[in-house]
């Protein structure tokens, strides 16, 4: 069984930065594919990063230029760096293996104006 431990949540001012974490169980973490996703209150879980076993990286086009994801196998842990934070992207931030569907517990991130 895998498991998703996110960490780093928490309430920053508008144009802040806060990095998040997920921590995974498993042998095969460098092989892997990682997704961070993100719930507003009242709105559909969206995705807003990915990252393949290569290192290529894609986001979605509100966070572009300000979000960035990154992995460390050693680690075996994905990180997503949140820079400019904006009221808007206040939600429990979730972090997914792609494959297996596994997720973790999510991390709230409150952005006050």
């Amino acid at each position: 069984q895998v498991q998703l431990v996110e960490s780093g949540g928490g309430l920053v001012q508008t144009g802040g930065s806060l990095r998040l974490s997920c921590a995974a169980s498993g042998s095969t973490f460098s092989l892997r594919t990682f997704e961070w996703y993100r719930q507003a209150p009242g709105k559909q879980r969206e995705k807003v990063a990915r990252i393949v076993s290569g290192g290529s990286t894609e986001y979605a086009d509100s966070v572009k230029g300000r979000f960035t994801i990154s992995r460390d196998n050693a680690k075996n842990t994905v990180y997503l760096q949140m820079n400019s934070l904006k009221p808007e992207d206040t939600a429990v931030y979730y972090c997914r293996r792609v494959l297996g569907d596994y997720w973790g517990q999510g991390t709230q991130v409150t952005v006050s104006s």
